[in-house]
């Protein structure tokens, strides 16, 4: 039989606390953080992704965060062979490796056999789907995807317009839906697989979205993209992420604080419901009702019992 690496996997909406899990149990494993959060890569991006200080790391080493700058473009072809990296690395030096995070694609690109054989960028083709995404805004856009690629268009927002725009020139390039290209062979697993979910009740999960808003504000996340806006625009893919895009209008004057605050709160819910429905598509997930426990050392002693006996590194 062919070894396995172990690995460990922690999924769920946003504001769940799986990086408060994953490091408790990370402590207890002797494991090592890897993020699998689309905005967690890009440095000075610290209040609006919820990104752990040094002082909640509490010396769990984490990888792929701040990896590049805002205005930079950062693929799942290269997050995937970063993250295959790290993976390998955490393993060789006999720790275990946690996947944690709420980018579904960038799990599965991971833990699942995805071929992103990308096609070379095309900037004539993309210039012309830019100024059509004007004319006909990212709802347009995203119908016109789902008219050639409907799998792709079911993972991605409308409001991700860069993702939409670069799916489009992919497929007028070669084509090909670029869902072609993600290759899934689930007959040929990469790694020995635990995956956990975290789940509450979502009356109660929208309201820890409502008092993360509300911390993030008191943090200074206005200053930070105000900051981020002075150096970089607000054109980069980074700045449409939750939490920027929403304080960049506020910014902008086109709303005031507490539109701009309540557009946020109830984009980042529907993020979160969009999140559920993708993992909950995903049998191989254990899901862990968090009101079953008192806090998150009680849910990482859980998820460490579950894999104590399967696990020799444990």
């Amino acid at each position: 039989m062919k070894y396995l690496k172990p690995l460990i996997v922690i999924v769920g909406p946003t504001a769940a606390g799986k990086t408060d899990v994953a490091i408790e149990l990370a402590r207890m494993v002797r494991g090592e953080v890897v993020s699998a959060d689309s905005m967690l890569v890009y440095r000075g991006m610290d209040i609006g992704t919820a990104k752990p200080t040094k002082e909640e790391m509490g010396g769990i080493p984490h990888h792929l965060m701040d990896v590049v700058e805002p205005d930079q473009e950062f693929s799942v072809a290269r997050y995937q062979r970063l993250a295959e990296q790290s993976i390998s690395g955490i393993s060789d030096r006999g720790r275990l490796p946690l996947l944690v995070g709420g980018t579904g694609l960038y799990v599965r690109a991971v833990i699942d056999h995805y071929d992103f054989s990308e096609a070379p960028k095309d900037d004539g083709i993309r210039e012309k789907l830019k100024i059509e995404s004007e004319n006909i805004g990212p709802v347009g856009m995203h119908a016109k995807l789902a008219e050639v690629d409907p799998i792709t268009a079911g993972r991605l927002h409308p409001n991700d317009l860069r993702r939409v725009i670069r799916a489009l020139e992919v497929y007028h390039q070669t084509g090909k839906p670029i869902s072609q290209s993600e290759n899934n062979k689930q007959s040929e697993p990469k790694y020995e697989l635990h995956m956990f979910g975290l789940t509450m009740d979502r009356k109660l999960l929208y309201q820890r979205i409502e008092q993360r808003v509300d911390l993030m504000v008191k943090l200074g996340l206005v200053e930070e993209v105000k900051g981020l806006m002075g150096k970089y625009g607000n054109m980069g893919t980074a700045m449409q992420g939750l939490g920027y895009k929403e304080i960049a209008l506020y910014l902008e004057g086109k709303t005031s604080l507490e539109e701009a605050l309540e557009l946020l709160k109830r984009n980042t819910r529907r993020f979160a419901k969009r999140q559920l429905t993708w993992f909950r598509a995903d049998k191989r997930i254990k899901w862990i009702e968090l009101e079953k426990f008192n806090n998150k050392k009680e849910v990482a002693n859980e998820i460490g019992q579950q894999i104590a006996g399967e696990l020799s590194i444990v």
